[in-house]
């Protein structure tokens, strides 16, 4: 697809609706969109290239933008190939094209092309310029927002930031598609274990007067900016975006299912916000958005081979692994002999930033029992306190 953002900028947008999974672990149903820019004024630039699988349609589309003109600058905002694969596509379309990047991008870059690419390259530093006689790209160091040679670029004349993978989102390139719903599950499982490095992102981006945001993936943002960003600044600090309880289970036979089920009625009786998740069936990645979205989160478990059952672990591992943290958080463990889930969540939960376990901690011994029941209205009140 290609549009025109500006009278001087064009957006080159590939569709991969059939890819599966992203970074080969992230579901997308709805597939994902690689974008790529063309800035053009007395010199021409090229920001970023598309994964592999589309070379074929983005080429035609570069082309027919290009129309004949020749491209004096390839600008590498990130080196993640699903944004580099195509950059000997580049070179052998556009010989004596010279690459702007940043230095770590370099030495990656020759990684990939199993070549040294520095004769080729121009690399630029934070506040550096290049003037493309009219257009103005101001380079702006992202480093860690995701991988370390990561560079933006404002466009000073007309005020277009060129944001790497920071604001994207899964989902089609349609305007009307709701960028929250794609854009928080992004950044929770992508980006979020970097929320330090974001903040210092955001403390530089404050400076510009922003009037469209081009991310590498999904649509530009060209209403609201300051919305978008108070979104990063949320996220990135881990305050949750949503007074309310995250009630993320595991069960084998029904029977903390129930206990799950049970929770979220009480606490939507007394007027609270929930989201219910079944690890067993729902990808760990949606859950992990659930967990960061909401104010407190409760767990539920059965045992399982002397431990925790598999999907419980592996979730409150990755949540460890993104900064979890600043929560109230409830355990609920389940057990026909030797319970013992509950420990192991305990542990889990101890090793991360002021997370509070609440109290009543409920051992189900098999089934819901009628003192399980008090229990769990106990802890719907406590969590909630």
């Amino acid at each position: 697809m290609i549009s025109k953002i500006t009278d001087r900028i064009t957006l080159i947008s590939e569709a991969d609706p059939d890819s599966d999974l992203f970074e080969a672990r992230y579901p997308i149903p709805e597939g994902i969109t690689y974008n790529t820019y063309v800035v053009e004024g007395e010199k021409t630039a090229l920001l970023d290239a598309a994964d592999a699988g589309t070379t074929g349609e983005w080429v035609a589309d570069l082309k027919r933008v290009l129309d004949g003109r020749r491209l004096d600058y390839f600008v590498v905002h990130h080196m993640e190939p699903d944004h580099s694969a195509n950059i000997g596509t580049v070179l052998s379309l556009f010989p004596g094209v010279r690459i702007v990047t940043s230095a770590k991008a370099v030495v990656m870059m020759s990684q990939f092309m199993n070549r040294d690419m520095s004769p080729l390259c121009d690399v630029v530093r934070e506040g550096d310029v290049l003037d493309l006689g009219g257009p103005r790209l101001r380079f702006v160091d992202a480093m860690m927002v995701h991988w370390p040679e990561v560079m933006m670029s404002y466009e000073e004349t007309e005020g277009v930031l060129f944001s790497a993978d920071a604001f994207g989102r899964f989902g089609p390139y349609d305007p009307s598609y709701d960028w929250l719903s794609g854009a928080r599950r992004y950044y929770m499982n992508i980006v979020g274990k970097f929320g330090p490095m974001v903040r210092r992102v955001l403390s530089k981006l404050s400076a510009f007067d922003i009037a469209k945001i081009c991310p590498l993936h999904g649509c530009v943002l060209d209403s609201d900016i300051p919305g978008y960003l108070a979104h990063y600044d949320v996220w990135s600090s881990y305050r949750p975006e949503t007074e309310g309880v995250a009630i993320i289970y595991v069960s084998f036979y029904g029977n903390t299912r129930r206990a799950a089920e049970m929770l979220d009625g009480i606490l939507r009786g007394k007027g609270a916000e929930t989201q219910v998740v079944d690890l067993v069936r729902t990808d760990v990645s949606y859950a992990l958005e659930a967990a960061f979205r909401y104010s407190r989160m409760v767990v539920l478990a059965p045992s399982y081979e002397g431990g925790l059952a598999p999907q419980m672990d592996a979730f409150l591992t990755d949540i460890g692994g993104k900064m979890y943290q600043s929560r109230k958080v409830g355990i609920v463990e389940n057990g026909t002999f030797g319970p013992c889930s509950g420990k192991f969540m305990a542990k889990h939960l101890g090793g991360m930033e002021n997370v509070e376990i609440v109290e009543p901690r409920i051992t189900i011994h098999s089934a819901v029992s009628p003192e399980n029941e008090a229990q769990i209205a106990a802890l719907a009140d406590s969590i909630l306190g």
